[in-house]
């Protein structure tokens, strides 16, 4: 068995993805998953010495991460976004599982400026008040403010190592065994976003801790698939997956409060629709985000899986 495989989940990434296969160790088993590119992304990966699952659909980040953990004979895997360059070698990643306890880790991301990407590499797990700024625009408003800088772990030192609660999924490493322990990433978080939060806050929940190492360095170009969504249908895949997480990880009062500053943040999105370019399409998605976050206020359910698929899926997503 080797001690450490890479998976790469792919949409739409072949002006990334060459970079990044092209910065892994020589010798380590990788996986790319692609969820029915439409560009060459196949083609390139098809170039390098690597196992490719083409997926005829897209099975969103986080069944894509499970088939290709699944795919793999190994103790450890790292999770890498195809718009991830590695800069640096794996061994100090890996010597943070050294500790029994530890499930996951995560190393120093830089951006194209060079500079450490505070505020998205590690971050705490979200509470229901971090959700309601969130969904406020309070945070983009108002960055400095205490729950922004606690969320966003703003007082982190990106130089010292430690132990954290949320390292990114776009860079990170995970013992297979507690994954499966876990059930793998919970594909409800469909097609991307929460999944690795879900992900870490089941960690924490099984007692196990995740580690920040800033020894294992990448660059990381960012947000290359879901940028290529309509505005308006990212922000409603968003909101579903923010959803997903709030009904399945927080009490009745805090869900409701995270309802209740959805549906106002949308409506303050409609206002602000025609200023954004395709009006129409941002005042559809907007009430069809007010109609999910009013189903779950109004009916006070606690569980996951309680809101109608097709509010939340795309044409990307399914033939």
């Amino acid at each position: 068995m080797n001690r450490i495989g890479v998976v790469v989940v792919a949409y739409n990434s072949e002006r990334e993805i060459g970079r990044c296969l092209d910065s892994l160790p020589a010798g380590v088993e990788t996986v790319v998953v692609d969820n029915a590119s439409k560009d060459g992304t196949r083609r390139e990966v098809a170039n390098r010495p690597v196992k490719l699952i083409a997926n005829p659909w897209n099975r969103g980040f986080a069944g894509g991460a499970n088939q290709g953990i699944g795919a793999l004979d190994c103790d450890l895997v790292l999770l890498l976004n195809p718009d991830v360059e590695l800069v640096s070698a794996l061994d100090a990643l890996a010597s943070e599982f050294n500790l029994a306890d530890v499930a996951g880790a995560g190393g120093k991301l830089l951006g194209s400026d060079g500079r450490s990407q505070a505020g998205f590499m590690v971050r705490r797990l979200p509470t229901p008040w971090t959700l309601v700024f969130e969904t406020l625009g309070l945070n983009r408003l108002w960055p400095g403010n205490p729950v922004n800088r606690r969320y966003r772990c703003f007082d982190l030192d990106p130089d010292v190592e430690a132990t954290v609660e949320q390292p990114a999924g776009a860079f990170l490493m995970i013992r297979r065994d507690v994954w499966r322990q876990l059930g793998g990433f919970d594909e409800s978080f469909f097609p991307v976003w929460f999944e690795d939060v879900d992900f870490a806050k089941r960690v924490a929940m099984a007692g196990y801790r995740m580690r920040y190492s800033p020894e294992t360095v990448a660059k990381h170009s960012g947000g290359h698939s879901v940028g290529q969504l309509p505005r308006s249908t990212r922000d409603l895949h968003w909101c579903g997956s923010l959803l997903e997480y709030t009904f399945k990880h927080f009490a009745r009062p805090g869900a409701m409060a995270v309802c209740a500053s959805v549906a106002a943040g949308s409506i303050l999105r409609a206002v602000l629709a025609p200023f954004r370019g395709k009006p129409l399409d941002g005042i559809i998605s907007c009430v069809r985000m007010i109609r999910q976050a009013g189903v779950l206020f109004l009916s006070g359910h606690t569980g996951i899986r309680t809101f109608p698929r097709p509010l939340r899926y795309s044409r990307m997503a399914r033939p």
